[in-house]
């Protein structure tokens, strides 16, 4: 067992941040060597750099994007050797990624999801002198050796719907479509999830899911989205939920030429982009994650091994948000997501989580 492992999910952002802090030359300047990293050089070669390794595209303008900007400009602003980001890797080859960065000499290594860590929790204590995180999902059990940070596809998803559902009301529209993958389990969860969301605005409400990928966890397949894009328009739908990686961006465009209602999935900065328009936030952004866990770690609150959940409702980073709502709109999904937080959904919850992955 290392020293100084005992924070989950951010912690690696704050022994980043903090251990060039406490190194001091000792000379009264409080100044730290480019040479003396403290906590932060795991590995004690000198430097500290961070990995991150994720499934989908380092541009995706969606989940992974958040996570690689946040740790570059982490590694920017506390002057480590530049990140080694390793993107668009298939669940199949993650051993092998895993392996090539551990050997470059990272420090902290980053995993975007749980499909890359499933098979490799060995490694976790095989190369235990380095910093493990991931953002693994409520549906990651906690393992040795591994920090990870979990939100909830079911909270999100009726957050979602139950926004979405708003704005096709005012709309007086009745129909949205939650472009995917290719029926995965989390996928599942978060679309009946999205349904339900709506059916709170309105019984009538309702969502079609269209699988996009060409293989397991193919989420960047933007052929394949616009031609299932293009479908579901012609089926008349009002509202576009792009559960895309590669993909999200294109679909984006796409809706905005339309005037179809459209939904950011991941990103909390959806609403202040220029390039883009964006009708709501879906927040579970991983950049975000990083921040209240850092308060969490210097309190020495957080536990190796074990979690970091954000519940919406309860946490502001993960929910959904209306970019231009209302008064009322915005007070009624603030109302619901408090609803979600206080526990008001769990009968509904797991039903729908019995029904996406069997048990």
């Amino acid at each position: 067992m290392k020293g100084f492992r005992v924070w989950p999910v951010l912690g690696f952002l704050a022994v980043l941040a903090v251990a060039s802090a406490c190194a001091d030359t000792g000379d009264g300047s409080g100044e730290t060597p480019s040479t003396e990293w403290g906590a932060a050089d795991f590995n004690g070669d000198g430097s500290v750099r961070i990995a991150v390794v994720t499934e989908g595209s380092r541009d995706d303008g969606a989940y992974y994007q958040a996570l690689v900007e946040r740790v570059e400009e982490i590694s920017a602003a506390e002057g480590y050797e530049a990140p080694l980001i390793v993107d668009q890797v298939a669940p199949a080859d993650a051993r092998a990624e895993l392996n090539n960065v551990v050997a470059q000499g990272a420090d902290i290594i980053a995993i975007g999801s749980s499909n890359l860590a499933d098979g490799n929790e060995d490694l976790f204590l095989e190369h235990e002198e380095i910093f493990w995180y991931c953002n693994c999902g409520s549906g990651y059990q906690d393992t040795p050796g591994l920090l990870r940070s979990a939100d909830s596809g079911a909270e999100l998803g009726i957050s979602a719907g139950y926004a979405t559902g708003l704005l096709l009301d005012a709309r007086d529209a009745d129909l949205a479509v939650f472009l995917g993958c290719c029926d995965l389990n989390f996928e599942v969860e978060s679309f009946l999830a999205f349904r339900l969301g709506l059916h709170l605005v309105d019984e009538s409400f309702d969502a079609i899911y269209v699988p996009t990928g060409n293989f397991p966890f193919d989420f960047n397949n933007t052929a394949g989205a616009t031609e299932a894009y293009n479908a579901a328009v012609a089926e008349g739908v009002a509202a576009v939920y792009p559960f895309l990686g590669g993909a999200h961006e294109p679909i984006t465009r796409l809706a905005n030429e339309d005037g179809l209602v459209v939904l950011t999935a991941g990103s909390s900065r959806g609403c202040e982009r220029e390039d883009l328009d964006y009708d709501i936030e879906v927040m579970f952004d991983a950049g975000d994650f990083l921040t209240p866990i850092f308060d969490e770690i210097i309190a020495g609150t957080a536990e190796e091994g074990g979690a970091r959940r954000f519940t919406v409702g309860v946490d502001p980073e993960v929910g959904a948000n209306l970019c231009d709502g209302t008064a009322d709109q915005d007070q009624a999904l603030t109302d619901l997501n408090a609803r979600i937080g206080a526990g008001q959904f769990e009968e509904e919850i797991s039903r729908i989580l019995a029904e996406a992955y069997g048990f």
